[in-house]
Formats: structure tokens, C-alpha cells, sequence
């Protein structure tokens, strides 16, 4: 038998932010971004506790929003948003995004 206690988390969700890794600012290479319809945003948090690199935050206020510069436009916050209030678009141009 193990001595192991599980204790309870005090959040509901862990917490962390997008920081720079060894691939640095991955966004770059995205050949799609995703695109929040604020007025159809419920802010059911979804797509923040989806995304595999917690690139969305989802606040009272302002609803969805992408940090671009770690987003891999991979979509899945896309697909789990109950609202579709997600959609991708063909990335820019570097050309624009410099």
C-alpha cells in the first residue's frame, strides 16, 4: 500500500502563460490564424483550455484573445468552440506581419 494523499487543487484549471522555448516564437510559421467574433464569444473558456499552447486567454471583458506570436494556427480552439465563434483565415503575408 502507498502512503500517497491526494490533496485537492484550490483552482479549477492550472494557470500558465505562453513563454519564449527552445523553438523560440513559434508563431511565425502559422499558415492560418484563428479569428474571434467578440459579439459571439460566450466566454465558456473552451478554446483557452484547449489550446496546446496556451495562447488564448479568455476574460470577463474582453473575450477570446490570441497571442499571435505562440499560436500555431493549428484550429483546435476552432473545433471546440460550442458558438463558432472561431474561424481560420489564411495567414498574411510575412511581408505585412513585419
Amino acid at each position: 500500500m502507498s502512503n500517497l494523499k491526494i490533496i485537492p487543487s484550490k483552482s479549477k484549471l492550472p494557470i500558465s502563460y505562453p513563454k519564449e522555448g527552445a523553438a523560440g516564437k513559434t508563431g511565425e510559421w502559422r499558415t492560418e490564424r484563428p479569428i474571434v467574433d467578440i459579439k459571439k464569444c460566450t466566454r465558456c473558456m473552451l478554446c483557452e483550455t484547449y489550446c496546446p499552447v496556451n495562447a488564448i486567454r479568455v476574460e470577463k471583458d474582453t473575450g477570446a484573445t490570441i497571442n499571435y506570436e505562440y499560436c500555431k494556427g493549428c484550429g483546435i480552439c476552432m473545433n471546440v468552440c460550442p458558438v463558432k465563434a472561431i474561424t481560420m483565415v489564411p495567414e498574411p503575408s510575412s511581408e505585412v506581419l513585419k
